[in-house]
């Protein structure tokens, strides 16, 4: 039989989130056998989800995946279906796919290559299996196969890679090659970055062609477990051809595509067409989708912001406004209320705006909290924004908590507070003052407090820890300011939040200096533009500052004294901040990389500062 009609499903499961879990893996079983569909991929460690972290390491976490696999396996009559999951054998865990036909267990292919760089730790929980190796597997008094197999489904032959196995230069698929197989089937578990998707897709269309073969691959979906996005993506080439795609990033719970091939057939009339990369419009389905999931899986009644009317707290209620706009349009109104486990309340009279905007109003808080050192710009851009999308908006002055702090410590130093002498302190403890009274409406109202800190800002500790650091979630704590100073326009003109409109037109500043000092952002600290070059060649390149300034000299038309302050200036801060890195809240993985120590970059608190690599910089 050389002709096979084949599909992916994407899902979007929850660490042992069981009920959730098992109800899309059987919705997309059931789907697929509708639609006649023949093979069906499944995504990496689907039964558990992927994020379980350190539960892997639980004995009774295998011995339930195993339980829960035994209700998926009656199900697939008639179909063969891929299911991931963890498998504990000899006293190791493997992570495998377990493929099931009509009803019964042909054997579990076990991963072979491990992720372990980046966000990923896979050696901490599991071992590779080693190649060309295949042993038996006992369960329930039935014996099974696993290892390095390959599988005859209806004349098709088939074989695996899980994710990182096809990462790697001597790959599985090698080996396949040289079997003869006819379909790989690839299911995974890649977190979203920023044009991430074209380097899979390439991977994907480039394997098929090397290894003469059909290739789909299935990826996991959604805000699976707090920090981590899936794209979802499904993806079918064959003979070097992209065959399929589907519409990454969704909101539904599954996604099923599928197609027909021919195994003996090694040119189609494909109308499938690659997807332009487009970090904007990525970064608004990304991130909107990573706080819906986040919303719905804690059960919060919404998310409350203290709106400055700055680019950052901005940013965070376009992506809150964004989940709803969205979540509406994708599900349809009944599917998305139930979803957030909100009722609706409102005229049916209403058109879909003016829904999305109820809505919007039911789940988001925003507050602006002046003091004697706000301009009016600020309020006004707050109150205009938050009123566009629907929003609540508060406001209320902080002065006279700030004047009580004042007098307070005044009394205990036997002084009297000054710029001059104090300015740091003066400035942080506004940013502090704030933070109670807005934790305060967020514990009332039982919803989720987002902290508005951008990746820049952590790289320098530009930030006022426990005050505009205070919060649950920091959905742009992955991205820089330059990116999102440049993503709210487009979001202003291309997604049509015409609320944006006095934001993008004010100069990013913290406003906790007295009117009569000027205080930017960048007057602060540096220029943004060199600051996210510096960070890109310091620490995501991990260059030595002599190795930066080598290389921005050749890059930049910039006096060469300047250039070293600006570099100084990074390392030192960065060095001296690890301890606020430490403790931001989560945040989104949303770039190829980001600063949070407990997924991509492990920094020591305590260290010597660059103190001699900055001295080399000095002499040059």
């Amino acid at each position: 039989m050389s002709q096979i009609r084949i599909g992916g499903a994407c899902l979007n499961q929850t660490p042992i989130g069981w009920a959730n879990n098992i109800a899309n893996i059987k919705a997309a079983i059931l789907e697929a056998q509708e639609k006649n569909v023949e093979i069906l991929c499944l995504p990496e460690l689907c039964i558990t989800a992927y994020g379980c972290q350190d539960l892997f390491l639980s004995e009774w976490l295998v011995e339930e995946a195993l339980t829960q696999l035994m209700t998926i396996v009656p199900l697939c009559n008639d179909i063969a279906v891929a299911v991931g999951l963890p498998i504990r054998h000899n006293q190791k865990i493997y992570n495998t796919t377990c493929l099931i036909q009509n009803s019964q267990i042909l054997g579990f292919y076990a991963k072979q290559i491990l992720a372990n760089e980046g966000i990923h730790y896979e050696h901490r929980w599991f071992s590779p299996w080693p190649s060309a190796v295949v042993e038996k597997f006992s369960y329930a008094n039935k014996n099974y196969q696993i290892g390095d197999l390959t599988f005859h489904i209806d004349g098709v032959h088939t074989g695996f890679e899980i994710c990182e196995d096809a990462w790697n230069k001597e790959r599985p698929a090698c080996r396949l090659y040289e079997k003869g197989v006819d379909l790989i089937l690839n299911p995974s578990a890649s977190h979203f970055s920023f044009g991430k998707h074209k380097i899979r897709e390439q991977l994907i269309v480039t394997s098929s062609k090397s290894f003469e073969c059909h290739y789909l691959y299935v990826n996991q979906l959604g805000n699976e477990s707090g920090r981590v996005i899936y794209d979802g993506d499904i993806i079918l080439a064959s003979h070097g051809q992209l065959l399929a795609a589907n519409d990454r990033l969704s909101f539904q719970p599954y996604q099923l595509m599928y197609f027909d091939i021919d195994t003996e057939q090694k040119e189609y009339k494909s109308t499938s067409q690659t997807d332009s990369i487009d970090n904007n419009r990525d970064f608004a389905k990304a991130a909107s989708l990573g706080l819906f999931d986040y919303l719905r899986k804690s059960r919060a009644n919404g998310y409350t912001i203290s709106l400055s009317g700055g680019a950052d707290s901005s940013s965070i209620a376009v992506l809150v406004a964004e989940l709803v706009r969205r979540g509406v349009l994708e599900l349809g109104l009944e599917k998305f209320l139930d979803s957030i486990h909100l009722k609706a309340d409102w005229s049916n009279e209403l058109s879909v705006n003016e829904v999305i905007k109820q809505i919007t109003n039911r789940i988001l808080i925003t507050a602006y909290q002046g003091t004697k050192n706000s301009s009016e710009g600020t309020s006004s851009s707050a109150q205009h924004l938050a009123e566009s999308v629907g929003a609540q908006f508060k406001h209320w002055k902080i002065d006279d908590v700030v004047d009580s702090n004042h007098d307070i410590i005044e009394k205990a130093i036997g002084r009297k507070l000054t710029w001059e002498q104090d300015d740091i302190a003066m400035q942080n403890i506004q940013a502090r003052s704030r933070s109670p009274l807005i934790w305060m409406i967020a514990n009332i109202t039982g919803t989720i407090l987002l902290t508005t800190s951008n990746r820049s800002e952590g790289d320098v500790g530009y930030t006022t820890m426990d005050g505009d650091t205070s919060g649950s979630l920091a959905p742009i704590a992955g991205v820089d300011k330059p990116f999102l100073l440049q993503w709210l326009k487009y979001a202003e003109t291309t997604l049509g939040y015409k609320g944006l409109q006095q934001v993008n037109n004010l100069t990013p500043t913290a406003e906790l200096r007295p009117k009569g000092y000027t205080q930017t952002d960048e007057d602060d600290l540096m220029p943004y533009s060199i600051l996210v070059q510096i960070e890109r060649l310091g620490i995501y390149q991990r260059k030595s500052p002599l190795e930066v300034y080598q290389a921005l000299m050749k890059e930049l038309s910039i006096d060469t004294d300047l250039l070293k302050t600006y570099i100084r200036k990074f390392y030192r801060l960065w060095s001296i901040n690890q301890w606020k890195r430490e403790r931001l809240a989560p945040s989104f993985h949303l770039d190829d990389f980001n600063v949070d120590p407990k997924t991509w970059c492990r920094f020591p608190i305590l260290s010597g500062g660059f103190e001699e690599e900055l001295k080399q910089l000095d002499q040059l």
